[in-house]
């Protein structure tokens, strides 16, 4: 099957893959500005967190990429040491897990929280449960529970 083909011939077959590159650069560039969006949202909540559970000398370790890993185990109460863990497949995701937890319930918010992220993993539903993971951060970073 040629090329022109499958595009049609000459120019609409040429309009209609520079419209496909178009529409493929406009989807790669929403991509990277959620990716940033989110990227600072969690710096956010994570630096907010870090002062105020009286960790203020090391909050700025939120923005740095890779090693704002490294709050994660502080801020639950751990040595920095066991960010390490996080190098080990799906272990990771069970010590992610349980830092949140302890994070939430510092925060005195119910540690069970940190369990909706395990259902990111559902195909086509779980996109719901990495917003709601989202909304949960935020609530616990900047809203204070008596």
């Amino acid at each position: 099957m040629a090329y022109g083909d499958l595009f049609g011939s000459g120019l609409a077959g040429a309009g209609m893959a520079g419209g496909m590159l178009a529409f493929l650069a406009g989807m790669i560039i929403v991509a990277i500005i959620i990716a940033i969006v989110l990227y600072v949202y969690y710096a956010l909540a994570l630096s907010t967190l870090a002062r105020k559970m009286g960790y203020k000398d090391i909050a700025w370790l939120a923005w740095v990429p890779i090693a704002n890993f490294a709050l994660l185990p502080i801020l639950a109460g751990k040595k920095w040491q066991w960010v390490f863990i996080l190098l080990i497949p799906i272990v990771d995701i069970v010590f992610l897990i349980m830092w949140s937890w302890a994070i939430f319930e510092k925060r005195k918010y119910p540690g069970w929280l940190s369990l909706i992220s395990i259902g990111s993993i559902i195909p086509f539903l779980g996109w719901l449960f990495g917003i709601a993971m989202v909304v949960i951060w935020g609530i616990v970073a900047w809203s204070d529970k008596k």
